[in-house]
């Protein structure tokens, strides 16, 4: 093995890990190093399709940012929680159902030795390996099963800068409380705290980061000011409204965020389309106004679909479809648009649909999980802009959708049953992810171009380059 680690770890969830995790991949690849990321066990319901599977989407930008191709021993384990007390279980990019029905903390050891053969794999074909650490290494009730934080750090000798989100409140008794919390052989690798989404006056921090390397030997390396704009997706939660529109909306687009919505992350060019302010719906009086109204994909359609009932989005979507607005199910969206969701092998759930489609979907057992490149046909309505553009994107999903055999057809608009349009044209369904993200799409429906990924790679390395001492960041592989 060849490779030297660094390992980004965090004081909590949210403090800042897959960023910092991604900005140090580009860094490390524009030194000319031949870089991979790598997080051994990721909970999210945002994936991205690569070679043998899907692993989470943050550890696929951060390949990219690596300037690497994306493959399944980036994220070995993935958790896509379908419900509060279950998930399903991906491990090496396929669906593992027994691991699934294993316990908790019995499910640690069997899957070990496939998290430790990619990490070494990944070391031995690579320069610099960059690892993300989940939630907080300090977490005493889940230490003697872990398999995502200080184990694979003493695995790996990783050098490991800890960072804590300082505008919570409390960031050195973060930092302090999990140094405390350590082995002595844990600590060791600790190289450097890092203080994230700080405002103001760094001179008020004195003498708090000296205090606290008396304290621990570690020293603070870094004070990263706010950033509310770097333009990388946002791994779990949904999009902050503070970052606010540039100039006057011209367009708002309202996106509902059910319970499990899934691959939230493909909205983010969104934000960035001068005049577009993109919200999030929870509430009929959320979607009121909006020119488009998004059902995004869903880990659980049909209990989402009851839970839109409830909050009573179902009659303003309908409403909003009536008066000849804007309407785009994409995936689980698709499917709740249709008339009927039945599940004969208890997948997802049986239960009827919005009825805004003349589709019905089926759920089975195999899952759909590929890269797709289709064309769009003829289309009517708001979507006029998309014939005959050829888009890129991906599919993950178990339904199989068809036309309801007796009702009249939808419109076909993209090939081997990935998307229809009703008679009206303005309610748009498809299987297809990622279509923001294509820039033939995002420039034929607005006309504009948001920044590309690799800008916004560049952004964040330039970031830490200005933000962290010189040579600090070549150092932590040059001693480790």
């Amino acid at each position: 093995m060849t490779a030297r680690c660094v390992m980004v770890l965090g004081t909590t969830s949210g403090a800042g890990k897959s960023w910092l995790t991604t900005a140090l991949c580009r860094w490390y690849a524009r030194q000319g190093l031949k870089v991979a990321p790598f997080k051994a066990q990721n909970m999210s319901n945002n994936a991205r399709v690569v070679a043998g599977g899907e692993i989470g989407s943050a550890q696929y930008f951060q390949a990219l940012a690596a300037r690497a191709e994306p493959d399944v021993r980036m994220n070995p384990l993935l958790l896509k929680p379908e419900r509060d007390t279950h998930s399903q279980v991906i491990l090496l990019g396929q669906v593992d159902d027994a691991l699934a029905n294993e316990p908790w903390r019995g499910r640690s050891e069997k899957v070990w030795p496939q998290i430790a053969q990619s990490l070494d794999a990944l070391r031995a074909e690579n320069d610099v390996v960059v690892i993300e650490g989940a939630g907080s290494p300090a977490e005493i009730n889940l230490k003697s099963s872990d398999i995502v934080n200080m184990r694979v750090a003493l695995h790996a000798d990783a050098a490991c800068l800890l960072v804590t989100d300082i505008d919570r409140g409390g960031a050195f008794a973060h930092l302090y409380g999990t140094w405390a919390l350590l082995d002595e052989a844990e600590r060791r690798l600790l190289r450097g705290f890092v203080l994230n989404k700080f405002r103001g006056d760094a001179a008020l921090l004195a003498p708090g980061p000296q205090q606290l390397e008396r304290l621990t030997g570690v020293p603070t390396v870094a004070t990263l000011p706010m950033w509310w704009q770097h333009g990388l997706p946002e791994e779990d939660g949904v999009f902050d409204d503070r970052s606010v529109v540039a100039g006057a909306v011209t367009r708002t687009v309202a996106v509902v965020a059910y319970p499990r919505l899934s691959n939230l992350d493909e909205f983010q060019p969104l934000k960035n389309v001068p005049g577009l302010r993109l919200l999030w719906a929870r509430s009929p009086a959320d979607v009121a106004g909006a020119d488009w109204i998004v059902l995004p994909g869903s880990k659980h359609t049909s209990s989402d679909l009851q839970w839109l009932r409830t909050q009573g989005l179902d009659r303003a979507i309908a409403r909003h479809a009536e008066a000849g607005r804007a309407v785009l199910g994409v995936c689980g969206g698709l499917q709740m648009l249709g008339e009927a969701l039945i599940d004969p092998y208890a997948i997802d759930g049986n239960g009827p649909g919005l009825g805004l489609l003349p589709l019905v979907t089926q759920f089975e057992p195999a899952k759909t999980v590929r890269r797709t490149q289709a064309s769009f046909g003829a289309m009517h309505g708001p979507w006029t802009a998309l014939s005959g553009v050829e888009a890129s994107g991906y599919e993950i999903h178990h339904g199989r959708t068809v036309q309801h055999a007796g009702m009249a057809a939808a419109h076909t608009v993209l090939p081997g049953g990935l998307g229809w349009q009703n008679a009206q044209g303005n309610v748009l369904g498809v299987y297809l992810h990622g279509l923001f993200e294509d820039p033939a799409v995002l420039h034929a429906l607005f006309g504009a171009a948001a920044p590309t990924l690799d800008s916004v790679f560049d952004g964040l390395a330039d970031f830490i380059e200005r933000e962290f001492p010189a040579a600090y960041l070549g150092g932590l592989i040059a001693c480790n």
